[in-house]
């Protein structure tokens, strides 16, 4: 029987961008600490395998949607003393940090935690990002994924440079670790000179669990090669089937393992008792739009002058091609092919994207969400699912009340923990050090 593996996508007051605004929400609870306690005590009496928080190094629109965001692994870091068993996920970039700093900060995330830290990679799209970073432009696609790849590579040599057993606290000696199992990596790269060791022991996984969320070329290349676990977005089970089927075989390819690496589409459930109540709720949340801000929105990922983009009108015929977008270039072609196929104006088109940015949203009754998750995971289109409520915390805790117990008894979901590392939860053995895995290959 199928296992699933769901992971609570927490964002500010909601993934629809209009959830701030409801009256049950708290538009400034982001900042604080107490709306993510709930939140992720929430999911773990649900047994979610994990929660997960995205991140960029960038403000955005100040008046679509609340925008103050906190540094991820600063807040898991506070969620893991309140928490004992989910797992902790952090967005960070690879264009913007640095290998020795970030493998230094998931260590200790993961050695705070006991073991639940994972780490979502992503490259960062956009110019504004790289203008706080005292760059003028942003590097291009490619090259962002070049350094990407060398950035994972030495952050995996620094959380191996300690041995399990390094740690001797030997009182009676006077040796609290043994140097002969503490070594530098003296990496010298494209992109990295880093001598380490790390200054962190070896934590409770060994390195945190690897998450990647970019499905252009470059992005699936880069999953099969490094990702334990996939965040993806479809509209259509026919499409996950495709990608799930694509990831699968790139991964074996690289000579990993398929079954090692998790895919997790998302999904943004709009809940109701009955199929009408579901959609006067999703009309409450399309009544609180605001079409002008989400049209501007539109118009930068589209890379397209705002005035080519009318309410009432379909987009235009002659968009950048996905060769010419150096951004998200997997979002891009997964917003236009939605317009496209579904022949949706550009006010029609906002309202779609408004819930959840391009990822599949479903309304309907419990029993039918349960259907679509079951159907999506049973017939070779997913390992799991990101679920992204659509208000906080009213649509998680919903979710968690009436789809949950539903996937239980289906045998679908667990009714309790096995495990205590985030790798467990998911499935997949610890990771065994570089210097270890050779000694056993010799």
């Amino acid at each position: 029987m199928t296992q699933l593996h769901l992971n609570a996508f927490l964002m500010s007051a909601g993934h629809h961008e209009a959830a701030w605004r409801l009256p049950e929400t708290d538009a400034v609870g982001a900042t604080g600490l107490d709306h993510f306690v709930q939140l992720a005590r929430l999911a773990e009496e649900a047994t979610f395998d994990s929660l997960f928080l995205a991140d960029s190094p960038v403000l955005h629109s100040t008046a679509r949607r609340p925008s103050s965001v906190l540094e991820p692994t600063v807040l898991l870091t506070a969620l893991a003393g309140v928490t004992s068993r989910i797992g902790l996920i952090a967005t960070a970039s690879t264009s913007y940090n640095e290998p020795y700093n970030l493998a230094r900060r998931f260590a200790s995330l993961d050695h705070v935690s006991g073991g639940r830290a994972g780490w979502n990679i992503v490259t960062t799209a956009g110019p504004d990002a790289a203008r706080n970073f005292n760059l003028d432009e942003q590097a291009s696609h490619r090259d962002r994924y070049r350094r990407a790849d060398e950035f994972v590579e030495v952050c995996r040599r620094l959380w191996d440079s300690w041995d399990d057993d390094a740690v001797l606290a030997d009182k009676e000696r006077g040796v609290w670790a043994d140097p002969d199992r503490v070594r530098p990596i003296e990496h010298r790269g494209e992109f990295f000179a880093v001598h380490g060791p790390l200054n962190v022991s070896r934590s409770p996984q060994g390195r945190p669990l690897l998450v990647q969320a970019g499905s252009s070329e470059d992005g699936k290349d880069f999953a099969a090669r490094h990702a334990d676990a996939v965040f993806t977005a479809q509209q259509t089970v026919q499409d996950a089937r495709a990608f799930y089927d694509d990831l699968k075989r790139r991964t074996a390819r690289q000579g990993r393992d398929p079954e090692r690496v998790k895919v997790l589409p998302g999904i943004v459930p709009v809940l109701g008792s009955t199929e009408q109540e579901a959609r006067q709720r999703a009309a409450l949340f399309d009544e609180h739009v605001q079409p002008e801000f989400a049209r501007a929105q539109l118009a930068r990922t589209l890379r397209v002058p705002l005035e080519r983009l009318q309410l009432d009108e379909q987009l235009p015929d002659d968009l950048p091609s996905e060769d010419e977008i150096e951004g998200a270039k997997s979002r891009f072609t997964l917003i236009v092919s939605l317009a496209r196929s579904e022949r949706l104006t550009v006010r029609e088109l906002i309202l779609r994207l408004g819930g959840g940015r391009g990822h599949h949203t479903f309304t309907g009754t419990p029993e039918q969400v349960a259907d679509t998750i079951e159907e999506w995971a049973t017939t070779g289109a997913a390992d799991g699912f990101n679920i992204m409520p659509p208000a906080l915390p009213g649509d998680l805790r919903t979710f968690v009340e009436h789809v949950v117990p539903i996937l239980r008894d289906r045998g679908l979901f667990r009714r309790e923990y096995t495990g205590r590392t985030l790798h467990e939860h998911y499935g997949l053995p610890r990771p065994v050090p570089a210097a270890a895995a050779e000694v056993v290959a010799g």
